[in-house]
């Protein structure tokens, strides 16, 4: 392989080809950036289920896409069989794809209706406690297949890599709100590594239910401010308590930039650095010193072979939440200091709420946007700034400004920190 195909630890440059994403905002990266870039909000009040006794009764579920049943399998699995189709046209690869797929994908419980129906027609109980065994014995007097797939962790990379023709077994995970960076992590790795020339990295996430709300209210996690909904995700301002849940999906085809260009695709970007690290401080809370997430951007950098002036752009995790809101901001000052004031950052969260699983990937699509576009997303719901957190977030208005290089922060629940250091394409 020529030097000019290999990066600055002679691995293998990892090209983007192609892009697919939903989000509440709607259906495609067209329609996504317009509204992204124009300042417009996904948030509303959710008509899925009755909030009426919830003390969080918005989201930026995405509701305008046909399943065959309302489970979050089924509506994960067509929010990323949808961004995938998407992504491969636009990388303008047909057939089988013949490269591993990676998803990041939510964890799998059955909705609350799911196991109501399942008791119902359940045996009588025999003794506390063995409604596990009594719901075994109503699927073995009748079997289930809808139910069944819905609480099959691995049925969507499955469904997926039949679908799209993928090369051996796929791999799901689920690494909190990084997930989506993970899945581009690992395919990233798998073509430095030389066992493939491509690979389908997909994270998705259609989860919102009752139940997700009621766990992360306990939590003192999500907004209750509800009226109206689009102001309610307000990253970085002194009013901000907590984040918007949502749903969506996106898809990045990578490839190894010398096989990218042997085919004649068009390059989108690159995915120039990678860092991760693991957070031991608590299970839902980040560590406050911003330790883990310090180690995380700087590993990112140094994956990418790049110093802390050579980041233009900030798209940061950005979650609305007092505490996250002000570790990011201590994280992203211990490693970029004086400079920092100076360098844009901005929320994708402020427009499209915070999408769980999916949002790594949603928000490495939109950071090759801001670059392939030279338009930098606001961060919306900026009026009144947190004084403890001195940041150009890019406020309310995007910003016409050509930036070359994007560092993208995920820092989840579980000690879960990833970050993506992204490019423009090499001349």
């Amino acid at each position: 392989m020529s030097k000019a195909y290999k990066d600055h630890l002679g691995r293998p440059i990892v090209a983007v080809t192609g892009m697919g994403v939903i989000t509440s905002l709607g259906q495609g990266l067209e329609d996504n950036w317009a509204a992204l870039s124009g300042g417009v909000s996904g948030i509303h009040k959710i008509s899925r289920f009755p909030t009426d006794s919830l003390s969080t009764r918005i989201s930026g579920t995405v509701d305008f896409i046909e399943l065959p049943a309302e489970n979050a399998v089924e509506r994960s699995y067509a929010m990323a069989r949808e961004t995938t189709l998407e992504a491969l046209a636009q990388a303008g690869i047909s057939g089988d794809f013949n490269g591993p797929l990676f998803l990041a994908a939510p964890p799998i419980e059955p909705e609350w209706s799911a196991r109501f129906e399942l008791a119902d027609r359940s045996p009588p109980s025999e003794r506390p406690g063995d409604a596990y065994n009594r719901f075994l014995a109503a699927m073995r007097e009748k079997a289930d297949p809808v139910f069944h797939e819905a609480v099959l962790f691995g049925s969507i990379s499955e469904r997926l890599a039949d679908r799209f023709g993928t090369r051996g077994l796929p791999v799901t995970l689920s690494t909190a709100c990084a997930s989506g960076a993970t899945a581009i992590q690992l395919g990233v790795e798998a073509i430095r590594q030389g066992r493939t020339d491509r690979a389908l990295t997909v994270a998705t996430d259609g989860s919102v239910s009752a139940e997700a709300l009621i766990r992360f209210s306990l939590l003192s996690a999500l907004s209750t401010q509800n009226d109206p909904p689009e102001k309610a995700s307000k990253p970085f301002t002194k009013e901000r308590d907590g984040f918007v849940i949502a749903e969506g999906a996106a898809t990045l085809v990578l490839e190894s930039l010398e096989a990218a260009l042997a085919r004649g695709a068009r390059v989108y970007g690159i995915l120039k650095g990678c860092g991760e690290k693991a957070d031991l401080f608590h299970r839902t809370r980040s560590s406050p010193d911003g330790g883990p997430a310090i180690a995380t951007i700087r590993a990112a950098l140094a994956d990418a072979g790049i110093d802390e002036g050579g980041i233009g752009y900030i798209n940061a995790h950005g979650t609305s939440t007092p505490e996250n809101d002000k570790m990011e901001y201590l994280s992203m000052s211990a490693v970029f200091g004086e400079r920092l004031p100076s360098i844009p950052v901005s929320s994708n969260k402020s427009m499209i709420g915070h999408t769980l699983t999916a949002a790594g990937a949603v928000e490495a699509v939109f950071s090759i946007q801001t670059m392939l576009t030279g338009t930098l997303p606001p961060t919306i719901n900026y009026q009144n700034p947190d004084p403890a957190i001195v940041l150009d977030v890019v406020p309310n208005v995007r910003r016409d400004q050509q930036v070359t290089a994007v560092l993208s922060n995920s820092f989840g629940f579980g000690g879960q920190n990833a970050s993506l250091v992204m490019t423009a394409e090499p001349a």
